[in-house]
């Protein structure tokens, strides 16, 4: 697990101590996730990999959701803006009963609900189709604002891409947040430190991380994002401060439990996987610790 050029300036959480073991229902989820792909053969493994615990922190911790009602007015509100780590999502939804585990096998098949993306229409607990990066964060500060001007009590959670903080229109959203002091809204950030095609220092330095989100009004914290008990007490102690949004920076692993994958950008996605890689994925998970 080496990446000589990552940032570590500025950083309250070093990615030197990311060596988290994985607890037997963070090895469920992501063996979930190797199912899909042995009828798919392709997914996005390493963005994947590394939302793994967050969303499963928030959804068996954090947000209020309903499975039997997924429209339920009341409920949290759940985005994920990096749609292409949508594997994450799905399994932790057809663990919760949103929609039946049978659907995992059908993902990208023409009879199956679960597209490359998330699709609201189609499929319960998606609150917006994602995907097209930087579009997220937007949606996310329009749900909080109404929200606040209705005195609805519900809370909007929004998980970013490290890779997808390129684009304006997330620092555009920052502001709104902050000019209307959304404490309902949440920015999590998978700060995984690579994006498709290098490392985000090499492509668009992010850093100092923290303290950009600081600088356009909002209360930072981080946390290792593969910390079970660190991420349910951060989650735990919102909102962060009682005038300004909040952002969560997760300090994650791409491709996390599968040392060969591990901070490799050829795992942000793969395709034609054959059934004995996928074995091989199983074995490397099975010795994970």
């Amino acid at each position: 697990m080496t990446l000589p050029d990552l940032p570590l300036r500025s950083q309250a959480v070093d990615w030197r101590g990311l060596a988290t073991p994985l607890d037997a229902r963070s090895k469920a989820l992501r063996n979930d996730v190797l199912e899909i792909f042995e009828s798919s053969r392709r997914g996005h493994l390493g963005s994947t990999f590394s939302l793994i615990e967050i969303l499963r922190v928030l959804y068996d911790d954090i947000l209020r959701v309903d499975p039997a009602q997924p429209d339920w007015e009341e409920r949290d509100r759940f985005i994920l803006s990096k749609g292409h780590g949508c594997l994450a999502l799905y399994v932790v939804l057809a663990d919760k009963g949103f929609f039946p585990r049978e659907e995992l096998a059908k993902f990208c098949a023409p009879d199956g609900i679960l597209g490359g993306h998330p699709d609201h229409r189609k499929v319960p607990g998606v609150e917006a189709s994602t995907g097209s990066l930087g579009h997220g964060a937007s949606i996310g500060v329009g749900m909080a604002l109404y929200a606040k001007r209705s005195k609805a009590k519900h809370r909007v959670f929004v998980v970013l891409g490290d890779g997808e903080c390129n684009e304006g229109s997330v620092w555009e959203a920052a502001m709104c947040a902050g000019k209307y002091g959304l404490t309902n809204l949440t920015f999590v950030v998978d700060y995984n430190k690579c994006q498709s095609y290098g490392t985000t220092r090499s492509v668009q330095d992010l850093e100092p991380f923290a303290d950009k989100w600081r600088s356009f009004g909002c209360a930072v914290h981080e946390v290792d994002g593969h910390d079970v008990r660190s991420l349910r007490a951060t989650f735990n102690t919102l909102p962060f401060d009682g005038r300004r949004p909040n952002v969560v920076i997760a300090h994650t692993v791409k491709g996390k439990g599968i040392p060969e994958a591990e901070f490799n950008t050829a795992y942000h996605h793969k395709s034609g996987m054959k059934h004995e890689e996928i074995a091989g994925y199983r074995a490397s998970l099975g010795a994970y610790r």
